[in-house]
């Protein structure tokens, strides 16, 4: 027993900031930006929370599901940037939707949803849940230097959601990891403890970004052959491939690698820049929304990010 992705909802901030914004606070250019990353725009908190987008991508996972919310036994959230350290994104949004089922957050940065989704297959195989809510938000606005344009025209922040529910619809899955810090980290908040003779430090995200690319690049293509293999299928059999939203740069470098025809992939990238975890569940939720998945598509999953981590996985469509 594994499960079936019965429901998807997802949720962005009404700030839409162009590259033709950012251009007026860092120096670059909207033709700077998207030959290098493939991002025109993406959408920035203004006036809402992270936690206000994962409650309304968690609502609406649920009306698409058709479940009662008391049928969900457990939350799962993939974040790194929730409004608090404590009490969890997952115990927020368990107080807020008025249930009373376990509920705990992922840190496994870009790759939190897949891993979130390896952590419910157990739950189900055990046969100690009949639902489970997943979701994943980040704002990672809330952590870029925005001086810097390396970094700060990548990102942009929302929440996505999934409902899970008995049945067959994981094929295959994969994760890994490889601790390191200077490829891409993010510090903890500190503040000036008054015994140490040190100023606090700034606590940007930063990311080593030759790097990362290599690195990308080269888990993409290998997770993705692995689960496709994993799963006993062919390349033609698959509908659609969603791929982290990185840069365009990776996506392009990973697809001429893979013999998936080129028209299966799935990217949304230009209008909402890398949304860290949230862009899997993101892209699966317009895939849903728009009418375009059909009971039994094969869709390939595969994220990389901060840990270094890496999720793949197949979902045969059945919701």
């Amino acid at each position: 027993m594994s499960f079936n992705v019965i429901g998807t909802g997802s949720a962005y901030p009404v700030k839409v900031v162009t590259n033709d914004d950012l251009a007026g606070i860092v120096d670059t250019s909207d033709e700077w930006i998207r030959t290098r990353t493939g991002v025109a725009e993406r959408r920035i908190c203004t006036t809402e929370t992270i936690t206000d987008l994962a409650l309304e991508a968690a609502q609406k996972a649920l009306d698409n599901a058709k479940e009662y919310i008391e049928n969900i036994d457990l939350i799962i959230c993939a974040t790194i940037s929730g409004d608090y350290i404590t009490p969890s994104m997952a115990c927020i949004l368990q107080d807020k939707l008025g249930l009373s089922c376990p509920a705990f957050d992922v840190s496994a940065a870009c790759s939190g949803f897949i891993y979130a989704l390896d952590i419910a297959a157990s739950y189900f195989a055990r046969g100690t849940v009949r639902n489970i809510l997943i979701v994943a938000a980040d704002a990672l606005s809330k952590v870029v230097d925005w001086k810097d344009r390396s970094t700060c025209v990548l990102f942009g922040d929302g929440a996505a959601a999934a409902v899970l529910g008995k049945g067959e619809g994981l094929k295959a899955i994969k994760l890994s990891a490889s601790g390191n810090i200077e490829a891409l980290n993010l510090p903890n908040i500190r503040n000036v403890v008054p015994w140490v003779d040190k100023p606090a430090e700034n606590t940007y995200f930063a990311m080593n970004g030759h790097d990362v690319y290599k690195f990308a690049v080269s888990s993409m293509i290998h997770n993705v052959r692995e689960v496709v293999k994993m799963a006993n299928l062919s390349n033609e059999e698959i509908t659609y491939v969603l791929p982290h939203q990185a840069n365009i740069r990776i996506i392009d470098a990973a697809k001429r690698r893979l013999d998936i025809p080129e028209d299966r992939y799935y990217t949304n990238i230009e209008k909402f820049g890398n949304m860290s975890c949230v862009c899997i569940p993101m892209m699966l939720d317009e895939l849903n929304m728009s009418g375009k998945l059909r009971k039994g598509d094969k869709l390939v999953m595969s994220a990389f990010g901060g840990g270094l981590t890496t999720g793949a996985c197949v979902l045969e469509w059945n919701g």
